[in-house]
């Protein structure tokens, strides 16, 4: 038993010294997609991810469905586009604003 207590302190300091575990993916993942069309599945998902308008178990409104595009409204609140949600100048701004968001100098 004593020995059990005695080696506890021990214990904990090697845990204290483990090495931490590597950056998860989804910081990586949120990164936007180069060339991927403004509307398109790839673009979509980006922006679903980014904004989290699908909950963890994928469960959400269809990408570009009105819901999904007030979604997207209220995610961004103040500074949601003021064009009609869906239309092509919409998508530029909201990617217009992500992009700058998530930008490194940000």
């Amino acid at each position: 038993m004593r020995r059990l207590v005695a080696s506890l302190p021990l214990a904990l300091l090697l845990a204290a010294c483990s090495p931490t575990p590597a950056p998860s993916q989804s910081a990586a993942s949120q990164t936007a997609p180069a060339n991927a069309a403004l509307g398109s599945t790839e673009w979509y998902a980006w922006v679903d991810q980014s904004l989290g308008i699908d909950d963890s178990n994928g469960h959400g409104t269809q990408p570009g469905s009105a819901e999904w595009n007030q979604a997207v409204q209220n995610k961004l609140g103040q500074e949601a586009p003021q064009s009609k949600p869906g239309s092509p100048e919409w998508q530029q701004s909201v990617d217009a604003l992500l992009r700058t968001r998530m930008s490194p100098s940000s």
